[in-house]
């Protein structure tokens, strides 16, 4: 095997796990926040978080722009990052650094809805897991009233995410 198909290969087979664990979850314990396929990407960008490094979120504590020259698909969409290394720690655990409801608004999706335009630089990390506004004060309100408002969205997001797949939004 060369070395792209053996690359291809272990991207799908990690996608493969992924999605097993994420079935595995939703049997268990309830659906994960990104357990269908759904991924924003804005109107007009066609690249998830508006091409910002979801890793950045965590390993630097801020909003950075990726770059397509770092870029990788996961879930039928691509995604850029920094550099190389935030990249590789996306393609080894993806489910820690997506954003929660798919990159949609959070707040939107706690009170049972969506919209596509987010402000990438309005974000909190949240026992773990990041969350995207559509700007700063839906976030600091998502953050203030999190232990209600996480719980909520947790429930809302099902729906929202079947009624995105039938475009009920658009």
């Amino acid at each position: 095997m060369d070395h792209a198909t053996g690359n291809a290969f272990t991207r799908r087979f990690r996608e493969l796990v992924a999605m097993f664990v994420l079935a595995v979850a939703a049997a268990v314990g309830g659906p994960p926040a990104l357990a269908d396929e759904s991924v924003n990407t804005g109107y007009f960008g066609g690249v998830a978080i508006m091409g910002y490094d979801p890793v950045a979120y965590f390993a630097d504590g801020r909003a950075t722009k990726g770059s397509e020259k770092f870029s990788y698909e996961w879930l039928g969409t691509p995604w850029h990052f920094a550099n190389a290394k935030h990249r590789d720690m996306f393609i080894r655990e993806p489910m820690k650094y997506a954003p929660q409801y798919g990159g949609y608004c959070a707040g939107e999706v706690a009170f049972g809805s969506v919209t596509v335009n987010i402000n990438p630089e309005a974000f909190r990390i949240i026992d773990g897991k990041l969350y995207l506004y559509y700007d700063q004060g839906g976030a600091q309100w998502f953050a203030t009233n999190a232990t209600e408002a996480v719980p909520k969205a947790n429930g809302n997001w099902p729906k929202v995410a079947a009624d995105l797949e039938l475009d009920q939004y658009h």
